[in-house]
């Protein structure tokens, strides 16, 4: 079974957030079957939801632990659905990447991202797929911090819809055949 999971900062007054916009995308899928994300046993500490996708099931969920430390969370969501490392999605947005595009790979490092880090320690491996959502960097001498915990403009807002309706359906290509999902990632462009 697939393990998708959207990072984020749990709390309401990060909604929106750049930070946020790997959970945007779960929230997405979740809505397109009609399912809502509900709060998963104590020891698992994520929201989650069960989805039938091309007849394949799969699992969604966003942490309830703040992003940086959010590993030990996503490790038990996969060990309580008795999933290995490498059925796992994890969806989170990427400095580094432009804004609005998408990549998605397997086995790499957290690449300076605090909750890649978090999971990567948890899990003790990075034989794990990773789909990141392109935010890109911060004007000027910004602080990245201060730049990843801000909204996007209302310029960008369509841009960013559009980029979560990509990645939605990424992620759901990821559930029967992640190296066409990979492929689909790569033809994404902005605009």
């Amino acid at each position: 079974m697939k393990v998708i999971v959207g990072l984020r900062n749990p709390e309401t007054e990060y909604v929106g957030t750049r930070h946020n916009a790997g959970a945007e995308v779960i929230s997405l899928l979740a809505g397109r079957r009609g399912e809502r994300l509900r709060r998963g046993p104590r020891r698992v500490r994520c929201d989650q939801a069960r989805l039938l996708i091309d007849g394949r099931a799969a699992v969604i969920g966003t942490p309830r632990l703040n992003m940086n430390v959010c590993g030990p969370a996503v490790a038990a969501l996969l060990a309580y659905h008795k999933a290995v490392p490498a059925d796992l999605l994890l969806i989170h947005d990427d400095l580094d990447l432009p804004f609005a595009r998408l990549r998605l790979h397997q086995g790499r490092g957290a690449g300076g991202h605090n909750g890649v880090r978090s999971v990567i320690a948890a899990l003790g491996t990075r034989d794990f797929w990773r789909l990141k959502l392109g935010i890109g960097r911060p004007p000027g001498r910004m602080d990245p911090v201060k730049y990843v915990l801000g909204r996007f403009t209302a310029e960008q807002r369509p841009e960013v819809e559009a980029l979560t309706a990509d990645a939605a359906d990424v992620a759901e290509l990821f559930v029967g055949d992640p190296q066409a999902a990979q492929q689909a990632a790569g033809r994404r462009t902005p605009g």
